[in-house]
């Protein structure tokens, strides 16, 4: 009887052995022969859903963003949501939080943090991978308005910000301190990114930092 694949399943272990190998020898490497043997597949396998390093390429950087973009649905529902009873700090953890799951923090947002990186260099010289690279540009940007818009409903901001202005900042802090941590970690640890994003959304909100649980 023969093996039933599931196709999905398949470009996910795909998309997984594209990290692991911009990872660990850079975007350049990443060919279809590459990323097979990666993947303990042949090459064929590969070949039958992708036409080529491009829309590999394209494919694991959507995987990325769809796997960032869980993880701060799941957060994002108390302030969709809020509870009326909840104290103002909490919602001050959960921006923080929210913003903080685009940083790399652990093994998997650091994996992460290397191949946006990697992509986004790469894209400056390869014509097809530059509309994704802007679209994730576009999405960041749009996710940051999302949240401060969120927060400003729920009263915690400082009167009379301009949420347009403030996304900008908090992009152009995430987009900073995930390159220095990638290319300098030694200097731009967690803790150090963890302090660095309080001390922005302490400046936006007007709650008393210390009431708030951080972000993880």
């Amino acid at each position: 009887m023969p093996k039933i694949v599931d196709p999905e399943a398949r470009r996910r272990e795909v998309a997984e052995a594209v990290f692991r190998v911009a990872r660990r020898d850079g975007l350049e490497q990443a060919s279809l022969r590459n990323v097979a043997a990666e993947a303990d597949l042949a090459i064929g396998s590969v070949r039958h859903y992708f036409g080529g390093q491009a829309d590999i390429m394209i494919f694991a950087m959507r995987y990325f963003a769809e796997r960032a973009g869980e993880r701060m649905r799941r957060r994002a529902g108390r302030l969709a949501v809020p509870d009326p009873a909840a104290p103002p700090a909490e919602h001050v953890a959960t921006v923080e939080a929210l913003f903080a799951e685009l940083l790399p923090l652990d093994a998997e947002r650091r994996e992460e943090a290397e191949v946006w990186l990697a992509f986004t260099v790469g894209a400056r010289t390869r014509p097809e991978l530059r509309p994704l690279a802007r679209e994730m540009h576009d999405d960041l940007r749009s996710i940051a308005v999302r949240v401060l818009e969120a927060a400003g409903r729920v009263g915690i901001l400082r009167p009379g910000l301009d949420i347009g202005a403030e996304a900008a900042r908090v992009h152009a802090l995430v987009d900073g301190l995930t390159l220095h941590a990638v290319l300098q970690p030694e200097s731009t640890g967690p803790e150090e990114m963890r302090t660095i994003l309080r001390r922005h959304i302490g400046e936006l909100t007007a709650v008393p930092a210390e009431d708030g649980h951080g972000a993880r």
